[in-house]
């Protein structure tokens, strides 16, 4: 049993003052107040282990390679194919584990990798069919986080037109095909605590309608998590209405994909039916502000979906950067850019968006809570760098901290960051050694 003296700690009431919280194992046995005596000390606020709760991992490959010349979503598409395309399991294995790295030094003790780079190239299946999830699960606990493996069903290249180039190897032909391939994969994992093997639909572009019924089903077969993109863009928007007389919503809706286990991913360009289509049966939306401001995606209505019913996440998305605490204040600052008003968001909640709610959309429900029972994820920020200096509480983590104040994160029970070092050792190096294999 190791014990924590927490000089802060958020515990569900609130910020707290001399907290001692006792770890066995994976777990969160007892949490108390007192003095330090033999406790290991957390200097700063110590709040739950953050869900980042949507990322492909090979897109880390692009940061600072996309931003030069005009543009918009499609165009950089066509440079994400172009990594998409060079990439093996050693290679994918190589990049994911220093990405997964990076996020544990911004306090992310869980991911949700939505998944869709399954085969080699020309679209052939490796020896084993999920030989590239496998390689993202051990990356992700070489680097000591928890994962949701979204295994994402990807059929056509856009509505009603086929895959083509890099895309093909994203395809297994049918949703059939897929689901057999992702039970495969939910077979090696059963029963293995630190990974939950969960759905995605990529899109209303890349699933036709009759087939989503497939991966919904696989997602209530295995009481596991559903995830798709939604309405990121608007020309999504207007090839769906066009091809179907519905949103993007409204399909999902129409084949079962919509509900307490599903999430939808953006949701930036919504409808008033789409809203309480969302918020009526419960699916959780996940913002990811930092992407969608880099690729001009456009401003989600997050406060009202909310509101109606939606519980809100958080993720890094294409990682243009990976830092949580960005994430959060951007869902307030951007609604403050849209309204022309200011103060949507208390800090409180955006730290529930980044911890409870989104481990809960990961199928992790009893984690991103310091509670007894809970996984033992401990992060802790620092209250006197340059930035928190004279800050308190959650305003000066979610409003002023960034990822490169957290000192120390304990996940899953495990130490993996001590003085701002992962216990990997260089994750910079690591990062340009991946990616410059890559380049």
């Amino acid at each position: 049993m190791t014990t924590y003296w927490c000089e802060y700690a958020w515990l569900p009431d609130g910020p707290s003052q001399s907290v001692l919280i006792e770890v066995e194992g994976a777990r969160i046995i007892q949490i108390g107040q007192g003095a330090q005596g033999g406790a290991e000390k957390l200097a700063g606020l110590t709040i739950p282990g953050l869900a980042n709760a949507h990322s492909h991992a090979f897109h880390r490959a692009l940061r600072g390679h996309t931003q030069a010349g005009k543009g918009d979503f499609w165009t950089w598409r066509d440079q994400m194919y172009s990594i998409a395309a060079k990439l093996d399991p050693d290679s994918y294995l190589n990049l994911a584990r220093a990405v997964y790295a990076e996020m544990a030094l911004a306090g992310v003790t869980c991911v949700g990798e939505f998944h869709y780079l399954h085969h080699g190239p020309g679209g052939v299946p490796y020896h084993d069919p999920n030989e590239m999830g496998h390689a993202l699960v051990r990356a992700a606990r070489d680097a000591g986080l928890r994962m949701t493996l979204l295994d994402t069903c990807y059929l056509t290249g856009g509505v009603g037109t086929a895959l083509s180039g890099a895309q093909v190897r994203f395809g297994d032909g049918t949703a059939e095909r897929w689901a057999v391939r992702a039970d495969g994969l939910a077979a090696a994992y059963r029963g293995q605590p630190d990974v939950e093997i969960g759905a995605a639909i990529h899109s209303v572009r890349a699933v036709p309608p009759e087939q989503m019924h497939v991966v919904s089903e696989f997602s209530h077969r295995h009481a596991a998590p559903l995830h798709a993109h939604v309405s990121e863009q608007r020309a999504e928007n207007d090839a769906c209405v066009r091809m179907y007389s519905a949103t993007p919503v409204q399909l999902l809706h129409e084949h079962g994909a919509l509900g307490p286990r599903s999430t939808a991913v953006h949701a930036t360009h919504l409808t008033e039916v789409d809203v309480h289509l969302l918020g009526h049966s419960r699916t959780a939306v996940c913002m990811c502000p930092t992407t969608e401001r880099d690729l001009a995606d456009g401003i989600g209505p997050a406060r009202t979906l909310f509101e109606h019913g939606s519980p809100i996440t958080l993720g890094s998305d294409s990682h243009a950067v990976i830092d949580l605490f960005e994430e959060a204040r951007a869902v307030e600052l951007n609604e403050r850019l849209a309204s022309e008003k200011r103060g949507h968001w208390p800090a409180a909640e955006l730290l529930a968006a980044a911890t409870s709610a989104g481990h809960a959309s990961l199928g992790f429900p009893d984690a991103g809570m310091l509670v007894p029972g809970a996984w033992a994820d401990l992060v802790s920020v620092r209250l006197d760098s340059v930035r928190t200096a004279g800050a308190g509480g959650a305003e000066a983590v979610v409003f002023a901290a960034t990822a490169a104040d957290v000192h120390s994160v304990v996940s899953s029970g495990r130490r993996i960051v001590e003085d701002g070092r992962h216990s990997q050792g260089d994750v910079g190096q690591a990062l340009a050694e991946a990616i410059g294999a890559l380049r």
